[in-house]
């Protein structure tokens, strides 16, 4: 079993599709409208994607607090967590926590839209 794809609103579709592409190196996997009409995107690879809905309210960032009901991040397995630190300084995020663990090492950073994602590299992958 995979996870197929992550469905999120985000307050730019363009903008988030833009963001994931140039982090990851994913390309755009269907860009179209929803049913009521607004901006969407799916943005991945061969097996997996991010589904990217536009807001039609208020923007507001997740709230930071892991004591509460809700998604906390979601975590993008990388080869080279170096080389995605060096993408996201370029694409002007600055990573909120880093730590090595075992087996590997991972850091968070909060996306253009404040959600929390977490990138990891694996020992010996």
């Amino acid at each position: 079993m995979i996870l197929e794809h992550v469905n999120m609103t985000v307050s730019d579709v363009r903008r988030s599709a833009k963001f994931y592409g140039e982090l990851l190196g994913w390309q755009v996997r269907w860009e179209g409208t929803t049913s009521q009409g607004q901006p969407a995107a799916h943005v991945g690879d061969e097996r997996s994607y991010l589904a990217f809905f536009q807001s039609t309210g208020p923007s507001s960032a997740p709230p930071d607090d892991y004591g509460l009901v809700g998604l906390n991040h979601f975590g993008l397995v990388v080869d080279d967590l170096a080389q995605a630190k060096d993408r996201l300084a370029q694409l002007g995020i600055t990573p909120k926590a880093e730590q090595d663990y075992e087996p590997g090492r991972r850091l968070y950073f909060l996306d253009p839209d404040g959600i929390e994602v977490e990138l990891v590299e694996y020992d010996g992958k």
